[in-house]
């Protein structure tokens, strides 16, 4: 793959529709990993072939050389292969024009976030990557190793320099993560030059947004697949599913891609869409994952096929957590939920249950707890989330699968000390796994042990 090899590709391959080459780096990437260059870059790809003009990506690994290593022989060029049940589609992306690694040249780095043409910074950099800068204060001219450091050291450089403000998009799994961006790059900046934050907060921007898009890591057997259907090598190319969202708080800076002609959607409060993510897609998850390993199943698309499932999996998203949700007038919840089962029932994408069930205890207290409280709290009764409670105290006793959760020696105290008549008052009335800020009714433990005798 490479600017020289790309009129060669099978005329099924779905190319940019635009000159790249005339393009100058409007975006700075953080994190140039397979889920951006399957969703934000796509998008971008997208509003550059609609004619927005000089919004190419200048790509940022912070740590590893792969990505570099795989897309600068290719011009920066890679395929997007969307696997669906009635046949993939194929599409080459032109949005990345050059890959930094961030350690080897922090240099080139703070070149492109400081560059009068760069308006945007966007961000895939796992929770892990916001986590508080332990360097706050560090002298000026120290060596950049986190998020804080580069965009730091970018704010004061454009402000000396009279440069225009920049808008940072977090792209990641983090709540209100436009907020816990701004707050901690902040303090960062708070405690090296109280002047630059102060213009910091008052002229950058920092919107919260939700993405979603199932891109799994891409194995050799893909490369492969994929070099036969394109009759030439793409170490860059990514596989994921025909699903994406990018939901964006609607406040910036200065300008941007109208990421909206590839379906973002710009609105005034990410909160509702992050709350639909997590109640009925994650909590739809979850369920199929415990009830779905205790019928057996290793994949999503195997337990959503399954009649005994499907309904309880259904009756979660739209009778207990869609009526939960304070929605917006841009979501359509029931619409939300049927798009959540057609890409729970693709098989091109094979979604393992065993990974969807780690860390449970660390998922289901906002995934379907804060759901089932707020149901009771409104007089409504949540069958299917106590039908689901009940498969993961089953699943956690060990005996069918290994428990990946960082209680599992708990669970295991648990089930030897009180058994099956015991447990669920023992993990949801006497351990505290969830704070106790949110547990269960003697009432609803009552239906979770009456459900539990389906899994002995």
């Amino acid at each position: 793959m490479s600017d020289a090899a790309a009129p060669h590709l099978p005329t099924f391959v779905a190319r940019p529709g635009y000159d790249r080459h005339a393009q100058r780096a409007g975006i700075v990437h953080l994190g140039i990993g397979a889920f951006h260059r399957a969703h934000q870059a796509v998008y971008t790809d997208s509003a550059m072939a609609a004619g927005d003009r000089d919004w190419a990506i200048t790509g940022v690994s912070l740590r590893s050389r792969q990505v570099h290593d795989q897309l600068t022989p290719q011009n920066g060029l890679y395929t997007v292969t969307e696997r669906r049940a009635d046949g993939d589609t194929t599409r080459l992306i032109g949005a990345v024009t050059s890959v930094v690694v961030a350690p080897d040249e922090p240099g080139r780095v703070a070149a492109a976030l400081t560059a009068p043409e760069t308006r945007i910074v966007t961000l895939t950099v796992t929770e892990k990557g916001y986590a508080p800068n332990e360097r706050e204060g560090a002298a000026a001219g120290a060596v950049p190793t986190t998020i804080y450091d580069y965009l730091g050291a970018a704010v004061i450089a454009r402000h000396d320099a009279g440069l225009s403000p920049l808008t940072l998009i977090s792209c990641d799994n983090l709540s209100n993560n436009g907020g816990v961006l701004h707050e901690r790059l902040c303090a960062r900046l708070d405690a090296i030059s109280p002047q630059h934050c102060r213009w910091f907060e008052q002229a950058w921007a920092c919107p919260s947004t939700m993405v979603d898009r199932i891109v799994p890591a891409t194995t050799a057997a893909d490369l492969a697949a994929v070099e036969t259907a394109l009759g030439q090598r793409d170490d860059g190319a990514v596989i994921t599913e025909p699903f994406s969202q990018w939901v964006i708080e609607d406040r910036f800076a200065g300008d941007r891609p109208r990421w909206e002609v590839a379906g973002a959607q710009f609105v005034a409060d990410v909160k509702p869409f992050e709350t639909a993510k997590l109640r009925m897609l994650n909590g739809a998850h979850s369920a199929l994952a415990y009830l779905g390993l205790a019928r057996g199943h290793t994949f999503v698309h195997q337990a959503i096929a399954d009649p005994q499932i499907e309904p309880i999996v259904s009756r979660l998203m739209r009778e207990e957590a869609a009526p939960s949700i304070a929605a917006t007038q841009d979501q359509q919840l029931d619409r939300y939920a049927d798009l959540l089962l057609t890409r729970f029932r693709n098989r091109a994408l094979p979604h393992r249950l065993l990974q969807i069930a780690a860390d449970g205890s660390q998922k289901i207290a906002a995934r379907w707890l804060s759901t089932l409280a707020d149901n009771r709290a409104a007089g409504r009764q949540s069958p299917a989330i106590l039908h689901a409670i009940a498969a993961w105290v089953a699943f956690v006793r060990g005996d069918q699968h290994q428990v990946d959760d960082p209680n599992a020696g708990v669970f295991a105290e648990a089930w030897a000390y009180a058994g099956s008549n015991g447990v669920v008052n023992k993990l949801f009335a006497v351990q505290k796994l969830f704070d106790g800020k949110i547990t269960l009714t003697e009432n609803e433990r009552a239906h979770v042990h009456q459900f539990l005798s389906n899994f002995s």
